[in-house]
């Protein structure tokens, strides 16, 4: 007779964790590129020099990029951090000088 004793898990729960996994980088990505967004934001408005929208709109798409970049790499985050604290400081010191 077949042996019958109930397995240790679930039969989907591999394809659960790895939905949940997946929706935890990909909320980590959005949450990076929020930021991106948010830093451009503040140089739209408070950056006088006639290259803001360019400095702007270049931080956004290296943002996605770098966001799109690490959660294809599998959750590795330092690029688009390091990118991040990178656009914020030439942002503060390009609403420094305004």
């Amino acid at each position: 007779m077949a042996d019958h004793a109930p397995s240790p898990e679930p039969r989907g729960f591999e394809d659960h964790k790895a939905t949940y996994e997946g929706f935890l980088q990909f909320s980590v990505a959005g949450g990076i590129h929020c930021l991106f967004i948010v830093v451009a934001l503040v140089v739209f408005r408070f950056v006088e020099n006639p290259l803001n929208i360019f400095l702007g709109f270049g931080g956004i798409i290296v943002g996605l990029v770098a966001s799109f970049i690490a959660l294809r790499m599998g959750g590795k985050w330092m690029i688009p951090l390091v990118l991040l604290v990178v656009f914020i400081l030439l942002a503060a010191a390009n609403v420094h000088m305004s």
